[in-house]
């Protein structure tokens, strides 16, 4: 129905409503027709998020033993992280860039995928400034999103050091400009709007500049705003990831990554996790409600 800033905007709405305003600050639009595909609709990019990809056994797990943990990546821990890189290398990546990079290995890792068949993360872009001449206008609250893809083996991602996820998940990112945005508005009329790939992909959402705290319903901000556990979609849980801003409870910021596996595989994925965010002095202990925090 909406993506983050859409969903963002309505809860304002409601907010400012229920605080006694006869109207919200920002009216509604619709203005769809600026999604619409060109005429005629032409694929000019390459749309790997929409290869179709059957489903496999180690890709399916049975939902009978599932665990959920939280993972917390504030600034020590991604320094940590960032010390795997040279150092000519440090100021080329975003915070994101290395938590989803170091994230998607591990989770790769974890999983115990075949080495060999196609694996791909998937980030969720925001597009809506990339979309048209003129971005979408406030009051907007649909969907304005797209799926940025890398595509990759689980041998080349575990074998190799960590800057080549970074340079798949940066890379990808990049491919979103507006031609592209246009040629997936295209591929939705030439192909029938399909669904983005499911089968061995890795769904990141990166909802920390999405403003849910800010939500005020006449009680304060909010103390969290996001997802209540690990997404997951059918048989596939852990698919999403949502990198969701938070405070510890010693009041230190950073990024919180909620995530919902079967019991062996989260085994396997906080040993691996931890084998180099222990590895500074100060240990990862696990808090209250299977909450990984680390003692910075």
């Amino acid at each position: 129905m909406s993506d983050a800033p859409g969903i963002f905007q309505f809860m304002s709405a409601l907010g400012e409503i229920s605080r006694g305003n006869s109207e919200p600050s920002i009216s509604p639009v619709w203005c769809r027709e600026l999604l619409n595909a060109r005429d005629p609709p032409r694929m000019t990019c390459t749309h790997r998020e929409y290869k179709q990809v059957p489903y496999d056994n180690d890709t399916i797990f049975p939902l009978n033993d599932v665990v959920h943990r939280t993972f917390f990546f504030g600034p020590t821990e991604v320094a940590v992280i960032r010390s795997l890189l040279p150092t000519h290398q440090l100021k080329q990546y975003s915070n994101f860039e290395i938590i989803t990079a170091y994230f998607w290995r591990c989770r790769t890792i974890a999983l115990q995928l075949d080495y060999d068949k196609e694996i791909r993360i998937i980030c969720i872009v925001n597009a809506r400034s990339k979309f048209v001449n003129l971005p979408l206008p406030k009051g907007y609250y649909g969907n304005a999103l797209a799926y940025a893809t890398a595509v990759t083996t689980p041998r080349k991602l575990i074998e190799t050091t960590l800057d080549y996820a970074l340079n798949l998940v940066k890379k990808a990112k990049a491919n979103v400009t507006r031609e592209y945005m246009h040629s997936v508005a295209d591929l939705m009329v030439i192909k029938g709007r399909p669904h983005f790939t499911l089968a061995r992909s890795h769904i990141v959402v990166d909802v920390t500049r999405a403003r849910f705290g800010e939500v005020n319903f006449g009680w304060g901000k909010a103390v969290y705003g996001g997802q209540a556990r690990g997404g997951g979609d059918g048989d596939i849980p852990g698919l999403v990831s949502y990198h969701i801003p938070f405070k510890n409870a010693k009041g230190e910021e950073g990024v919180v990554i909620p995530s919902f596996f079967p019991t062996q595989i989260m085994e396997r994925l906080v040993k691996e996790m931890e084998s180099v965010l222990k590895s500074n002095t100060n240990q990862p202990t696990k808090g209250d409600h299977g909450i990984i925090i680390s003692s910075l």
